[in-house]
């Protein structure tokens, strides 16, 4: 098993679109990134802790390639915005892949090309060492399948997992 640390928006985004992957085990919601401690929600959505919102991808990658993991990545949110994704504005927002060794470190770079390939330029993902990764509160974690009524999620998370529906469909559970 692996598990990659990557940040591209709203953490709820990310983990409803990875939870429809094969292969995939576990996601978990949280922050990372920053220099605060055990941060809270309210702390990391005030842009101040330096913290983004992220999820920690645990996959079989005899089952799903770490290609395919990273590939969705950059399907599932637009990395050539800066310190956002869509209406969600701030630094807690921004595009990024934190990693752990130098074997994850080359494998995120080499999806870092492709991106900018399939995103024709201008991808401002961020790749940075893996400091400490805190949860975030049980609330976050699989908030899609809790809440799939509610507002945020019909209006974008539904739309980021239906791309990686399409885009990934011979992975699909």
């Amino acid at each position: 098993m692996k598990t990659y640390v990557l940040a591209g928006g709203c953490f709820w985004c990310l983990d409803a679109a990875y939870r429809v992957l094969r292969g995939v085990s576990s996601v978990v919601s949280g922050y990372t990134g920053g220099e605060n401690a055990h941060p809270t929600y309210e702390q990391v959505c005030t842009g101040t802790t330096g913290h983004a919102e992220a999820v920690a991808v645990t996959f079989d990658p005899s089952v799903i390639p770490s290609d395919v993991i990273l590939d969705a990545f950059f399907t599932m949110h637009d990395p050539r915005q800066l310190n956002r994704q869509g209406n969600d504005v701030g630094t807690q927002y921004r595009s990024a892949m934190f990693y752990r060794d130098d074997e994850e470190l080359a494998l995120f770079e080499a999806a870092l090309a492709r991106a900018e390939e399939m995103w024709g330029g201008g991808v401002v993902t961020e790749i940075s060492p893996l400091g400490e990764f805190y949860d975030a509160e049980d609330y976050h974690q699989d908030f899609f399948a809790k809440n799939p009524t509610q507002g945020y999620c019909l209006a974008v998370a539904v739309p980021k997992v239906a791309k990686v529906r399409k885009s990934f469909s011979e992975y699909l559970n």
